[in-house]
């Protein structure tokens, strides 16, 4: 089996030296995805003081960018939405935010028992200034 590396257009430059995704078989790995803006690199909902720093942000913004960016590599891969079989989600305020990220994703999974499982880990910072970051497992058939 070998291992091809995918690059999708339509979602966001990675922030590292990797691919968007990598499939193996029939088992596509999505690197984590953050919800910056493929066109320009903002952060939805993100709101700046003077020197930089994050004022405050909108994690449901977030949330429903990061889901959209997830799509986007999917559908660069040959996958679709329903087959998305596991995602770890990771924010960086799970106090705050676990409650209003959890609505949004039962707006795009509104039926649990066809939604992919899903694991939920509260991380004290992620590389960019975003609050939510997914790493997902999809299944691909030919």
């Amino acid at each position: 089996m070998t291992l091809s590396g995918i690059h999708a257009a339509a979602a966001p430059k990675a922030v590292g030296h990797y691919p968007h995704a990598r499939r193996m078989g029939d088992l596509l790995f999505l690197s984590g995805i953050g919800p910056r803006d493929p066109a320009d690199n903002s952060i939805p909902g993100n709101d700046y003081f003077a020197d930089g720093r994050v004022r405050r942000y909108d994690i449901e913004a977030q949330a429903r960018a990061v889901l959209a960016n997830v799509r986007a590599v999917l559908d660069a891969s040959g996958a679709r939405w329903e087959d998305l079989i596991d995602v770890t989600v990771y924010l960086t305020d799970m106090a705050r935010d676990f409650k209003a990220y959890n609505a949004v994703w039962a707006e795009h999974f509104p039926d649990p028992a066809s939604a992919p499982c899903r694991t939920t880990v509260g991380i004290s910072a992620l590389p960019t200034p975003i609050a939510i970051e997914l790493k997902c497992i999809a299944r691909i058939e030919d």
